[in-house]
Formats: C-alpha cells, structure tokens, sequence
C-alpha cells in the first residue's frame, strides 16, 4: 500500500468503501456458484437413487437460488460512474395549486417509505411545506448504489384521481417534477465563482426545537447565470448548510456540464431518443380504475396503493434493464 495514502482521509475512505462493494459483489458470486453447484450435484445423486421426496426439496431450492442470481444480475446494471454515490433526491410539484402540492407531498412519502425499505438512510435537506401539501423538498439519501437505484425515478410523475379538495368529485391531473442527482466526490472540479451567487438566509421550518425558531440558519442559494436555486436548513449553522447547498449546485451544474456534453455527441452521431427533464415517464391513476405504468419500460401494476407505500422495485429493476439495454423506444400507450 502507498504510505501516503491515508493523508487524504476522505479520498482514502472513499476507495476503501469502493473496494469493500467489489469485494461483497464477488463473494456474492461465489456464494451463488457454489449454493447452485452444491444443489444440482444433490439432485443428480437423489435422482440417481430414486429419491424423489428429497429431489423435490432440492428442486424448491432452485427457487432460493434464482432469486440471488437476479439480484446479481441487477448489480450488473450498476456499472455507470457514480451508481456507487449518495445521492440527492428533489421534488418539486408542477402547476396546479392545491392538487400538484398534494401530490408533491404524496411522492415524498412514497420515497421515504422506498429508501427504509431498501436499507438507505435518508436526510431531509429541504422542506417547504404547504397547508395542504409541500411545493419544495430535498432529500439526502446515504448507501452503496443509492444513486444507481433512483436514477430512474427523474422526470415528470403524473397523478389522475378524483380530487379530495373538489367538492364536485370530478376526476383532476396533476404533475409532480422528480430530480435526482449523484452527491459528487471532492475531487471532482466545478466552477463555481461567488460573484455568480446569492445567497438568502431565514429560519429553517422543520422539526429542531428552539433553534429553529431563533436562529436565520437555513440557507438558499440562487446561481445567477443559470437561474439554478438549492437551500439546506437541515444543520445548526449557516455554515454547515451553505457547505451542503454548495454541494448540491455542485451536482446540479456538473450536471449541466455532461448535458452539454451530449448534446454534442447528438450533433456528431444524429438524433437519439433520450429520457430528458421535463419528461413524462410514469402514471399513477387511481380512477376510474387503478395503475402504474412506467412510460418508458411498459412496467405496470395495478397495485397503486402497494406502489405509494414504497414498493417501487419492479420498476427500479425495469429501467435498470431498459437502460442496460440501449433505452429502446416501447410501445406501451398512456391509460387514462
């Protein structure tokens, strides 16, 4: 090992957790191999003598078997850079008032249930709340492949139900913007220059205790030239919070950056379909019957409630092979 390489504490911590994933990625391998290797050598023995209750057992075993070797298969799709990093969840509702709050609030929750149940951990960076929902929220969330795993929610989610807030029931659309961005390392070099911000501080609106209710410390920060606005009220100081916004725009221009990037790769190969901002990729429709299409995949469930209560996986695992797999167009239509 370089003896230097624990003077960079951060980047040192970094490899290490890097390389502590590769090496449970291949244990899990060899787990697998062996629990499969080990399963058919007993059913060619138990078949061999005749055994046909123990052969059946064995065969259910295949079954145990098939479900790790998908999640292996999964973790083939987390190859991209930054499908290992932390990363920032933001939702923002669209037009529509009352209805688009509510359903910005009905996602938050939806998302907070996805991550506990993954096993990530989760910090609430940002949360401007409203009477009957939230018009802004920002979340943290913390575990290997956390960004590989949510990448695929960003875009446009789109509600139809009847509206609880109109008094003739009649059915209303509404339209909720997710983005979700990689927490970058520090080694990664974006610009950006402090004549180009402003920044605005007041108090933060979440759960703290008396000091969130004297102390200015929450922090927004507005990137002039690009319009691009990130706030943090989660920690006790300005500081803090004007260190974690810094983060966030850092993401957002770095992405920005490989944006611009692919558009000039579209200039030299032509045009190709991609999944940008602002599109719609998903439809949660509670009447007049319910379902959950991913527009892109053609993933659906009739399940929508099991869905706003976290059960996001067949979809996750349904863009990650989409998107392994060139992101061909599909045909799968939008019910309304």
């Amino acid at each position: 090992m370089n003896p230097n390489f624990w003077e960079d504490r951060a980047r040192a911590l970094s490899i290490t957790q890097k390389i502590a994933e590769l090496k449970k990625a291949c244990d899990s391998y060899e787990s697998v191999n062996k629990d499969f290797s080990d399963t058919t050598e007993l059913m060619e023995l138990m078949e061999a003598e005749g055994d046909e209750a123990a052969f059946n057992d064995l065969f259910a075993q295949l079954d145990t078997i098939e479900v790790s070797i998908d999640k292996l298969e999964l973790m083939t799709f987390l190859s991209e850079p930054y499908d290992m990093s932390d990363t920032y969840l933001s939702i923002k509702p669209g037009a529509g008032g009352t209805e688009s709050s509510d359903w910005a609030s009905m996602l938050f929750r939806m998302y907070q249930r996805y991550i506990e149940k993954a096993g990530f951990q989760c910090e609430i960076l940002d949360l401007q709340e409203e009477e009957q929902g939230i018009k802004a929220a920002t979340l943290r969330v913390k575990g290997a492949y956390a960004y590989g795993y949510l990448k695929g929610e960003k875009g446009v989610h789109r509600l139809v139900r009847i509206s609880p807030f109109d008094s003739n029931a009649r059915r209303h659309t509404s339209f909720t913007a997710v983005d979700v961005l990689p927490i970058l390392p520090d080694d990664i070099d974006v610009d950006i220059r402090d004549d180009d911000l402003k920044l605005d501080f007041f108090r933060s609106s979440g759960a703290g205790g008396q000091h969130v209710n004297k102390t200015s410390s929450a922090v927004r920060i507005t990137h002039i030239p690009t319009g691009i606005v990130v706030a943090c009220q989660i920690e006790r100081s300005q500081h803090q919070n004007r260190e974690v916004a810094l983060g966030m725009l850092k993401a957002k221009l770095f992405e920005l950056q490989q944006q611009e990037k692919q558009k000039e790769i579209k200039n030299i190969q032509g045009d190709q379909k991609l999944i940008a901002w602002g599109s719609q990729i998903r439809s949660y429709v509670f009447c007049p019957y319910t379902m959950v299409k991913d527009l892109r995949t053609g993933c659906k469930t009739s399940d929508v409630h099991g869905v706003m209560d976290g059960e996001l996986e067949p979809f996750i695992k349904a863009y990650l092979d989409w998107h392994a797999n060139g992101e061909r167009p599909i045909n799968v239509g939008d019910e309304d």
